[in-house]
């Protein structure tokens, strides 16, 4: 064997005893408390355990006979009546409106006998004129107009309806117009008058009141 080799093997154990001369092996616990080494358990001190009160159970809550449990409440929707809410109902048709409309659009167009354009119309002229906006064909004269359509009773009159009057002094209706109002016993309608062109008049005025003869409705509400 090599010289090599025995110090190779010899090594670990030279260095073994060399560690044992400088270093104490601790037999006790004293000796292990000096060191740091250990450390002595700390007394037990007398503790008072609370008893670990019992636990409290709820009370089921009491169900109705008559309620069935919600399977997903993000689907539930609770219909309930309100009772401040106020469900409005229209009583005019959107053509009667738009017939309106268009009619006010006529505003200040001058009286003539046999017109039914904007460069002049009578009172009959104004109403199929607007009327044939809708494809709604009326006959060309008031006379004629009152025979057509729904006679209503006035406290049934709405807007779009046809308002009619005997403005000649006889029986025969020959004046027409178109209700856009009605306020009480008041009916305001726009008509072209013979002597203002088409304007907006009242029944409260004495001469309307005075000549007042029916009411006709054309479009079904």
């Amino acid at each position: 064997m090599s010289a090599k080799k025995i110090l190779f093997l010899f090594l670990p154990l030279l260095l073994l005893v060399s560690t044992l001369g400088h270093s104490q092996i601790i037999t006790t616990k004293k000796e292990a408390l000096k060191k740091g080494v250990y450390e002595k358990p700390a007394e037990k001190k007398n503790t008072i355990v609370a008893e670990k009160p019992a636990p409290v159970v709820a009370e089921k809550a009491k169900v109705s006979k008559n309620t069935k449990p919600l399977k997903n409440k993000k689907s539930v929707i609770v219909e309930q009546e309100d009772p401040d809410l106020v469900v409005s109902t229209p009583t005019e048709s959107y053509i009667s409106l738009q017939l309106i409309n268009n009619a006010m659009n006529f505003l200040g167009v001058r009286y003539r006998g046999g017109g039914t354009t904007t460069a002049g119309m009578d009172c009959s002229g104004m109403v199929t004129a607007v009327f044939n906006l809708f494809d709604i064909k009326l006959p060309r004269s008031s006379h004629d107009m009152a025979m057509v359509g729904e006679k209503v009773d006035t406290n049934d009159i709405k807007k779009g309806d046809l308002i009619f009057f005997r403005t000649n002094g006889r029986r025969v209706i020959n004046h027409v117009g178109v209700v856009i109002e009605k306020i009480g016993d008041e009916i305001k309608f726009i008509h072209s008058s013979t002597s203002k062109g088409v304007v907006v008049s009242s029944t409260n005025e004495p001469y309307y009141k005075r000549t007042f003869a029916q009411v006709n409705r054309i479009i079904q509400q």
